[in-house]
């Protein structure tokens, strides 16, 4: 479709009139947080839209889902209500319509630069999944840890495999993320060793919104589950790979991982990355009936990660991947979870775990990229890294090109502070011991 704004946009900027991702903002901090749509170098006010009486359709002319802190309203009115809001906005925002462009009081109070506002978590996160979708990143890790012989464990060709993470440590971009402490393996007879992290790691993944939920015991259909996804956004699981070595037997990630998962403020949504699927790799063996889709799509998503050590101005290209690369498609991953009758909410997330590509540059974190630490990354100016520092900033960032325009995710972005003194937590635990 070929669209232009009456704002005006850069070339190479993420927020197109093709995009109009969805995020949710504050203008001062006493002030409540309400939805709204990138849009070049501004955000859109959807609620101040919606009291102009500018959403007139049938699925959203009396809703008040834009006038709450979050989207999970906006997201329960499923596909239709998208899709009319999609509509009713690149109207709006189009050259040729004057309806928004020729309202001088309602443009003043509607589109504020993005400069201006702080991005929040777009949506309540009542659950989160995290997948282990990548055939590449899977054979990486089995060969580090198990050897080259059968690096991949026969189930997961069967069944997109998964955790189910910790929701309230999840933040958005820009967060700083404190080093976390634990236990980690033993030395022969010794006690297992504690302290702060010394192997931090970032996880390259993107992770979907559920949009309407299933009722509890009702799977979703592997046709139909596409329906269920609202959007996707760029992800950073932080992972402490010492803590998760010692503990994951035999149940799985624990305190390894959810010290801290950071998303970007936008939400892209399926109908924006429409232009841009892609078949998905062939999956061998066949999947079940209940994972066979019609048609098995990916996104050609292209994903790169930054870091920027401490006192550094440039941040340095470590990883080049893209979300195409995934064995394990979105419908798949979400029908799987609802297989046995696991009701999902609106606002959930699903990661799709660590996007890694069969090229070396294309690995999702410095596990692969080091080789657990026995190969050191070479930045610029002599810095190495075999995990990430005290300091290090973490930039992802992902984007797809159009005809002309790029539809793109912003950043995803973290940086690392120190683990708190041991001394500093005595005072908390008294305090906890005494019911104070």
């Amino acid at each position: 479709m070929d669209l232009k704004s009456f704002i005006e946009v850069q070339p190479d900027s993420h927020f197109p009139i093709q995009n109009l991702p969805y995020g949710v903002f504050r203008t001062a901090p006493d002030l409540p947080p309400r939805p709204g749509v990138a849009i070049g170098e501004y955000v859109l006010d959807l609620s101040e839209i919606a009291s102009a009486g500018l959403f007139d359709g049938p699925f959203l002319k009396n809703s008040d889902c834009f006038n709450q802190p979050n989207l999970n309203k906006f997201l329960s009115l499923g596909r239709p209500a998208w899709k009319e809001a999609r509509a009713t906005l690149q109207k709006l925002l189009s050259s040729t319509e004057s309806t928004l462009r020729d309202n001088e009081a309602l443009r003043l109070k509607s589109l504020i630069p993005l400069k201006q506002v702080n991005m929040v978590l777009p949506v309540a996160i009542h659950d989160y999944t995290d997948f282990f979708s990548s055939m590449h990143h899977a054979k990486n890790c089995g060969t580090i840890f198990r050897g080259p012989v059968n690096p991949i464990v026969p189930n997961w060709y069967h069944l997109p495999i998964a955790y189910h993470g910790r929701a309230s440590s999840i933040v958005i971009s820009g967060t700083e993320i404190v080093r976390p402490r634990g236990q980690s393996r033993p030395v022969g007879d010794s006690p297992p060793p504690f302290g702060p992290s010394a192997k931090l790691d970032f996880e390259l993944e993107m992770a979907a919104v559920v949009g309407t939920g299933n009722l509890l015991g009702k799977p979703v259909d592997i046709n139909e589950a596409e329906d269920h996804i609202f959007g996707l956004v760029l992800m950073n699981d932080w992972s402490a790979r010492d803590i998760q070595a010692w503990e994951y037997v035999p149940l799985g990630p624990f305190l390894g991982k959810s010290f801290g998962t950071t998303i970007s403020p936008w939400i892209v949504t399926l109908e924006a990355l429409e232009p841009f699927k892609c078949d998905a790799p062939k999956q061998d063996p066949a999947p079940l009936p209940y994972l066979t889709e019609k048609e098995s799509k990916n996104y050609d998503i292209s994903l790169e990660v930054r870091i920027r050590p401490d006192g550094e101005s440039d941040a340095h290209i470590v990883s080049k991947s893209n979300f195409k690369h995934l064995y394990w498609t979105l419908p798949q991953q979400l029908a799987h979870h609802t297989v046995n009758g696991c009701n999902l909410q609106p606002g959930d997330l699903l990661g799709t775990g660590t996007i890694s590509g069969p090229e070396p540059e294309s690995l999702g974190c410095l596990l692969e990229l080091t080789w657990n630490g026995e190969k050191p990354l070479e930045l610029t100016n002599g810095i190495q890294r075999k995990f990430l520092e005290d300091g290090d900033e973490v930039v992802f960032t992902g984007q797809c090109k159009g005809d002309g325009y790029t539809v793109g995710f912003g950043t995803c972005a973290g940086k690392i502070l120190p683990s708190p003194q041991e001394t500093n937590l005595i005072p908390l635990r008294v305090l906890d011991l005494l019911n104070v």
